[in-house]
């Protein structure tokens, strides 16, 4: 089986982003931002503005790449590659608008992070990514 491609997205309003609880899909039960599958022929801006609307109502502008994790979930057999972008929130109030998906969401900064995270969000809190993503959300505050 080839990987599948994915985005995870980083809304940043006032210096945090939203987070939510998964359900029904693998890693139920964890958390990590709005995100899901890339569709054939759409750019990663695309796909993490079309998530963001589908998952939460909100709009997302000035979307950037911010990092890359390669996902492995071995329980479940899945293989899949993330790319993680942020997107600066334009408008609109998080709301959970799939809830065959989703439990929970709230806007939360790294230090309030809650738990337990979704693999590929772990993944991407060890790499190099990292202090960019949070020294991006630390400018965001200002």
């Amino acid at each position: 089986m080839k990987p599948g491609v994915g985005v995870g997205v980083f809304i940043v309003r006032d210096g945090k982003f939203l987070v939510g609880q998964r359900k029904g899909s693998h890693g139920a039960g964890t958390w990590s931002v709005p995100g899901g599958w890339l569709e054939y022929r759409e750019s990663f801006e695309d796909a993490s503005a079309r998530e963001v609307m589908e998952e939460t109502g909100v709009k997302v502008k000035n979307i950037r790449f911010a990092g890359l994790t390669n996902n492995i979930f071995k329980d479940e057999e899945i293989h899949s590659l993330t790319v993680w972008t942020m997107g600066d929130w334009e408008s609109g109030e998080a709301t959970i608008l799939e809830p065959d998906k989703f439990i929970d969401q709230k806007w939360v900064d790294f230090e309030t992070l809650p738990n337990p995270l979704f693999l590929a969000f772990e993944l991407l809190l060890d790499s190099e990514f990292f202090v960019a993503i949070k020294k991006s959300l630390a400018q965001n505050q200002r």
